[in-house]
């Protein structure tokens, strides 16, 4: 029986193998970090991380496989989350946290990468959009809590508030080309936090009998 074969960037853990596999993705992250995704190639990555090329056309076969493996690794990154004791100041140091982070010129050009990269694969897209979905779940802890406490009714969708904390971030980011500045941060967090109070996350009950 033949042996199926992996998918790109597909690696046994430990071991030479995995050394490789880290050279290579960081090299990539580097890579998009300075020149952004019309920058990324093999050859580049090759040249950095100090593996051979062919071994990169192997495992990787193209850029957006490159793209897809970095993505996964980047999902394996545990965000941290705040923990204040209050619905309105967790939203707003999670919104702060998150500006702070694609302030960052190196960040914001990965994150750049990474979009332009999803726009032209739909396994990148994939992989992209599991990253962000993963990483509202965890931050669904602070509604989670919240709930908990009975700042919120049971049934609250974190994930939409959380969603909705980031979202203004992200269109400033990468739709108006904005400073992703503490203003930003702050108003999103007072959004959503006004609309979690409001109901709007939180399914209508069905009246009960007369």
């Amino acid at each position: 029986m033949n042996a199926k074969p992996r998918a790109a960037g597909a690696v046994r853990p430990g071991g030479r193998t995995a050394r490789t596999r880290a050279a290579v993705l960081a090299a990539a992250r580097y890579e998009l970090e300075a020149g952004g995704y019309a920058g990324l190639t093999l050859e580049k990555v090759a040249e950095r991380s100090g593996v051979h090329l062919a071994t990169l056309y192997r495992r990787w076969r193209t850029v957006e496989g490159l793209v897809v493996d970095l993505l996964d690794e980047m999902g394996k990154t545990e965000i941290p989350i705040p923990d204040t004791g209050s619905l309105k100041d967790d939203l707003r140091a999670l919104a702060l946290d998150i500006a702070a982070l694609y302030r960052q010129p190196r960040t914001r050009a990965l994150v750049e990468g990474v979009v332009a990269a999803a726009v032209r694969s739909p396994e990148a897209s994939t992989a992209w959009a599991t990253v962000i979905a993963e990483r509202n779940r965890l931050a669904s802890r602070i509604v989670e809590r919240a709930v908990g406490r009975g700042e919120l009714p049971p049934g609250t969708d974190g994930i939409a508030i959380t969603s909705a904390v980031g979202a203004p971030i992200y269109y400033r980011m990468l739709i108006t080309r904005g400073p992703v500045d503490d203003q930003v941060a702050e108003s999103a967090a007072a959004a959503a936090y006004a609309a979690a109070l409001s109901g709007a996350f939180t399914p209508a009950r069905s009246p009960g009998p007369p």
